[in-house]
């Protein structure tokens, strides 16, 4: 997910100073530390940001969170990709659905009724650009929790990942995020995904990621859209640093209609209504 936003934000460096600029020393400040060019774009606080990854043929988004960042802390809420969604548009489905039915706007549509606050903008990616991102970043450290073995050669994914802490890179990154063949089914992919946020999130808010970022933004490539600016991006992963991660899963249950398995999910309740402890404990925290 972070991947998007890292991508977004390599473009805006791009914009605003070239690389050779940079590696020259032009954008270091009297003590020689770099300098953030992004500083003065920090408002887009939180307005809330929705994070789409598609999968490999671009129709379903695989991921989906919400983001936000407000009083020192970047929140992440992800929403399961089968959350029954009863759409004012297209009737009763996924909400991996709202984006092949009707593109990002009716994603947000959505989301700012079941949230009940404003969800204005967003950030596409496909999954298949996950692999290039890794090998850019030189791999991401996580702890496999167990044996991963999948093959499905109509998608040419093949994942074979063995326990234990280790870097993944490039494939396996795609794998291990992707994988949902076990007892847990979409809910231990989920658990899996904030794993991969974590080690994003620590490595791409480093000051010394900045110069990283232009290859980030090359290796995305056509395969990330968004209806932010630049700048409003590099704005947003700016005002990311520093910051503590609170990643969030929205808390439901499964349930089956007309033979089809959905995820009930617990939205927030309106402002004003009556709470409740299981109100207020919408949210499972992850870490």
């Amino acid at each position: 997910m972070l991947l998007a936003i890292g991508c977004g934000l390599s473009g805006g460096l791009l914009l605003a100073a070239p690389l050779s600029h940079l590696l020259a020393g032009q954008m270091l400040g009297p003590d020689r530390q770099l300098q953030n060019p992004f500083s003065a774009w920090t408002g887009l606080g939180d307005r809330e940001v929705v994070i789409l990854g598609t999968d490999v043929g671009g129709g379903n988004t695989d991921v989906m969170y919400t983001l936000r960042v407000e009083n020192g802390v970047t929140r992440l809420t992800q929403v399961p990709r089968d959350t029954y969604i009863e759409s004012s548009s297209f009737g009763p489905l996924k909400a991996n659905a709202l984006y092949a039915m009707g593109g990002p706007e009716a994603v947000k549509s959505e989301l700012s009724r079941h949230l009940g606050r404003p969800v204005p903008h967003h950030i596409l990616v496909n999954l298949s650009v996950i692999r290039r991102l890794g090998d850019a970043l030189g791999g991401l450290e996580v702890t496999v929790p167990k044996r991963m073995v999948y093959h499905d050669n109509t998608q040419g994914l093949h994942i074979d990942l063995q326990p234990g802490r280790q870097v993944l890179r490039g494939k396996d990154i795609e794998g291990f995020l992707r994988f949902r063949h076990d007892e847990l089914g979409d809910i231990g992919r989920l658990d899996r995904q904030r794993l991969l946020l974590k080690a994003l999130f620590d490595q791409i808010t480093r000051p010394e990621s900045l110069v990283r970022l232009p290859a980030l933004l090359s290796a995305a490539g056509k395969d990330l859209k968004t209806d932010l600016g630049p700048m409003e991006i590099g704005g947003l992963i700016t005002a990311m640093g520093g910051t503590r991660l609170d990643a969030e899963r929205l808390g439901g249950r499964p349930f089956m209609r007309d033979g089809i398995s959905y995820w009930e999910a617990e939205w927030p309740r309106p402002s004003g209504s009556t709470g409740s402890t299981a109100n207020r404990d919408r949210y499972r925290v992850l870490f």
